[in-house]
């Protein structure tokens, strides 16, 4: 998939940025209530506090600050992940690293579960494109810990999916539904689970 940015090509100012960033965090708030068919260019307008014709400076329409803010969501998200990892000192200790980022960064922004989750119906491509880029980081980190002889030899990409359920749906159980931390035993089954297994 291509992903360009709608205003890569556009030098903007500071004041500029400001501008487009209260865009994108109007467009999160109001997606995440409204839904984006629900959603208008003038209900996001009026959230950011702009003009709705500063709007079109900005992104040529409503599907243009969707797209974007789901890169957003993945560049910020997997920046985040890849700074939790950062000085593990173990495989196993990354990937528990990550997870933690990954609910601390979920926490701070509540409305990704929902905003993604449109994506099968607003763009399929898009949202596949999504959780590639996540899968890509798992694959990275797992490919690296197989040939450290810290994890087992199994297909990549199926573990990285299932990791990457278990993080989707502790994230939603917890943080999305009940507005909370994941609990700590909840965190450590599930670190028991990924590590250990079910079987005795």
């Amino acid at each position: 998939m291509s992903v360009k940015n709608v205003t890569e090509e556009k030098v903007l100012t500071p004041r500029g940025m400001e501008t487009r960033e209260k865009l994108l965090k109007a467009a999160e708030e109001v997606f995440g209530q409204k839904g984006y068919f629900e959603t208008s260019i003038v209900n996001i307008s009026q959230e950011a506090k702009v003009a709705q014709g500063t709007f079109y400076n900005y992104f040529p329409s409503k599907k243009d600050i969707y797209d974007e803010l789901i890169r957003s969501y993945s560049r910020d998200l997997r920046i985040a992940i890849k700074e939790g990892m950062a000085g593990s000192s173990s495989f196993e200790e990354a990937q528990r690293n990550g997870f933690f980022a990954f609910f601390s960064w979920v926490k701070n922004h509540p409305n990704l579960y929902s905003i993604v989750q449109q994506a099968v119906v607003v763009d399929q491509e898009l949202f596949r494109w999504y959780y590639g880029k996540l899968a890509n980081g798992f694959l990275k980190s797992l490919s690296q810990g197989i040939e450290a002889g810290e994890f087992k030899d199994l297909d990549q990409e199926t573990v990285a999916y299932c990791l990457m359920s278990i993080g989707q749906f502790l994230g939603m159980r917890w943080v999305y539904w009940e507005k909370k931390e994941v609990p700590e035993e909840a965190f450590d089954a599930a670190m028991t689970l990924i590590f250990q297994g079910l079987k005795k």
